[in-house]
């Protein structure tokens, strides 16, 4: 018999999947991508000199932490069941080098050893850029000076370096280069390798775009340009097949894992990637892509909790292993009330 034979108006396809969804059982057991909670990663703002939690205005239910308030911070994630952190700095001072970033008592670093004693099973990504430590707000340093300065791509890769060896030096599980300078894997992969970190995993930030959706990530973090933008280094958002060859790049360069970012924007990126290569794929769903559903939310236009599933979802299907959100820790705490007893 076809499968497409006409079955008093309606196709044996059709009825299969009608039958399959005729309960939540049902649709449970059929259901083809599915969340856990291990497969989310919580962004954290660290604030050097913060002696508790101070609200992000942009992003709601988010905070920037102190280094006294992540013992805490590490507690409700592990009951949440969320098991890995991205970790972001706010240092006391910046410089045009954003030397901050490598010191040995940089807020990141201080952090990774606060959240290392309270959780040894953390997962702790670390990102690696400058832009939050740089006095002008840039993701490397710079060459020229005032409006008319550009990225030194070069001279950036030693500093990104030293930042990834420094992480790695503090307890940092992978590293995960964002600033978007050409060679930066390579260059950080050598460095861990001379260092005598070659345990240390790369999570590089390989299709990166110069998106509109990072808004309220530079209030957050403090890093916004004081001049100008980041679209000579950061992706063109129109360019799929440019997106594909930074990450093969990458990949060639050493990258243990790649990140693509921002994740609902980028699904047809993700979906590609999943099908050129086998190494664990994330996706970063990222400020805007939160604030905007928070504040439909909050205006009774959609469903927090039914949106929040539903994007996280899509971003899995397209062939995420790992997502980055901040809905985080209020998504697994959903999964894990929603599980069986």
């Amino acid at each position: 018999m076809s499968l497409g034979l006409e079955t008093g108006g309606t196709s044996e396809i059709a009825l299969r999947g009608r039958r399959l969804r005729r309960s939540a059982a049902l649709r449970g057991l059929v259901r083809e991508t599915r969340l856990h909670p291990e497969m989310l990663v919580q962004p954290i703002f660290i604030q050097a000199g913060l002696a508790g939690r101070e609200p992000i205005g942009a992003m709601p239910g988010q905070d920037r932490l102190g280094l006294a308030a992540l013992p805490e911070e590490a507690a409700r994630l592990r009951a949440a069941g969320v098991r890995s952190v991205l970790l972001f700095g706010l240092p006391s001072s910046k410089d045009a080098i954003g030397s901050g970033a490598w010191a040995p008592d940089g807020v990141v670093q201080e952090a990774i050893r606060v959240l290392r004693s309270a959780d040894t099973e953390l997962v702790m990504i670390a990102d690696v850029c400058l832009c939050e430590y740089t006095s002008h707000g840039h993701c490397g340093v710079l060459a020229g000076n005032g409006e008319d300065a550009t990225v030194d791509n070069d001279r950036s890769l030693e500093l990104l370096a030293r930042i990834a060896v420094s992480l790695a030096d503090a307890g940092a599980d992978l590293v995960a280069p964002s600033a978007m300078m050409d060679g930066q894997v390579a260059a950080i992969r050598a460095a861990l390798d001379e260092a005598g970190r070659r345990e240390t995993a790369i999570l590089a930030y390989a299709a990166k775009h110069a998106s509109a959706f990072y808004g309220p990530f530079r209030e957050a973090a403090d890093s916004a340009p004081a001049f100008g933008d980041r679209r000579s280094y950061q992706m063109d958002p129109a360019n799929g097949r440019e997106a594909r060859r930074e990450i093969d790049a990458d990949l060639a360069e050493g990258a243990d894992m790649i990140m693509i970012k921002p994740a609902l924007p980028s699904l047809d990126l993700v979906a590609a990637a999943r099908a050129r290569t086998d190494v664990p794929i994330a996706a970063y769903q990222v400020s805007g892509e939160y604030a905007a559903i928070c504040a439909a939310a909050a205006n009774g236009w959609l469903d927090r909790r039914a949106v929040a599933l539903e994007s996280l979802l899509a971003i899995a299907r397209a062939g995420a292993d790992i997502i980055v959100t901040y809905f985080a820790a209020e998504v697994a705490g959903w999964l894990r009330d929603e599980a069986p007893r």
